[in-house]
């Protein structure tokens, strides 16, 4: 009988992992003794990190979007019809029109959902720009803000660690630009004691604040907003007006991850080497959807979906694994609107930020350009 690999959720991970596989098991497929099918929420393919330019003008929505079943291989039904229950014991989804899916493989790439309801007043109260909706938002109150109090407030779990330190930066060189910087004060506040989860990062990001003038407010964990008195409270007992409040939102899992009992807030718990779903031999988890305690971005999911893509391929037709994920991470910094810097880690070597440089700014613009080929697993 043919093999039957269904991948759940039709974001980055889920798309290069399906692409990759249909070249791999081109023959397989022809023949019929493979077959992939993905299940998705829409039929358009959002390149999430460029939400990040909405807000200051550098991007246009229209560049955000391509036709998911373009991105796609041929050979990969699509389905827009998201999973409602996932039955690890029977080897079957559920979807909401109420088909069942079966499958020999299952790839898990279900993502992350932004949750500001979570937190009193945060949704009244603040701008993001990890949906569409809330970049435009955030676009139209950086037009009309002629100066104040800036509060970035960042709240974990999220995804991009990165982001946060680049949305500041941005934000500053905006102000700049537009001729209120001199009128503004930027308070950035974070969880912990320092300025970035990462120690090496955080390092390096505490001196460029303090050079480019941006105060910092280390554990705030956020409590509430009060969005009439323009007011944001921590857990600690601290409290700090604003004019402005930029947040980064506490994110989960799908829902789905949840109520089919795979891993609390949506998490699902992952080997760290192979990628295998913690008890399972042929559930792979992909880019957010995993617990691991690396980062949640592009580029992970990008080196995670090739080792799965290798090692399901080996598995099919060669019954052996190929090779372990590494904890590989690379990303792209902003650390303003004309610069850049960018960080890379494995499971052994830790982050070391360069100097921002204009070329490296150059380099993730190209990149915002070649993420199409990368979803379609050309890069």
């Amino acid at each position: 009988m043919a093999k039957k690999i269904l991948i759940v959720g039709g974001g980055l991970g889920g798309t290069i992992v399906a692409n990759g596989l249909c070249r791999q098991l081109r023959e397989e497929l022809s023949s019929g003794s493979v077959s992939i099918t993905m299940l998705g929420a829409s039929q358009t393919h959002m390149y999430q990190p460029g939400l990040l330019y909405v807000p200051f003008g550098r991007m246009r929505e229209s560049e955000l979007f391509r036709d998911q079943r373009k991105v796609l291989d041929r050979c990969v039904p699509y389905f827009v019809d998201p999973a409602t229950r996932i039955d690890i014991d029977k080897k079957t989804v559920t979807t909401t029109s109420g088909k069942s899916f079966s499958y020999d493989f299952l790839v898990l790439a279900t993502g992350s959902r932004i949750r500001p309801e979570t937190i009193p007043g945060l949704a009244e109260g603040a701008h993001w720009f990890y949906d569409l909706e809330g970049a435009r938002k955030m676009r139209d109150a950086l037009r009309a803000f002629e100066g104040g109090r800036v509060v970035i407030n960042i709240n974990v779990p999220h995804k991009c660690p990165v982001a946060p330190l680049e949305v500041t930066f941005m934000l500053r060189d905006f102000l700049t630009a537009k001729g209120v910087l001199d009128k503004s004060e930027i308070t950035y506040t974070y969880p912990i004691g320092r300025v970035h989860s990462l120690e090496p990062v955080a390092h390096w990001a505490a001196p460029e604040f303090e050079r480019c003038g941006i105060k910092s407010e280390i554990f705030f964990n956020t409590k509430s907003v009060d969005p009439k008195a323009k007011t944001i409270t921590s857990e600690e007992g601290t409290t700090l007006g604003y004019d402005l409040l930029v947040t980064i939102p506490p994110h989960t899992g799908q829902a789905v991850i949840d109520q089919s009992e795979l891993g609390k807030g949506g998490w699902v718990p992952t080997e760290r080497n192979t990628l295998l779903r913690e008890g399972s031999s042929n559930v792979f988890v992909v880019g957010d959807t995993t617990n691991l305690p690396i980062s949640k971005a592009g580029s992970t999911a990008h080196f995670e979906a090739d080792t799965i893509i290798d090692n399901l391929s080996s598995l099919i037709k060669e019954d052996r694994w190929a090779r372990d994920y590494d904890g590989k991470v690379f990303c792209f910094v902003e650390t303003g609107l004309n610069s850049g810097t960018y960080v890379w880690f494995n499971y052994l070597t830790p982050p070391n930020p360069g100097p921002p440089s204009q070329l490296v700014h150059w380099f993730k613009l190209a990149y915002n350009r070649l993420y199409w080929l990368s979803a379609r697993g050309l890069l």
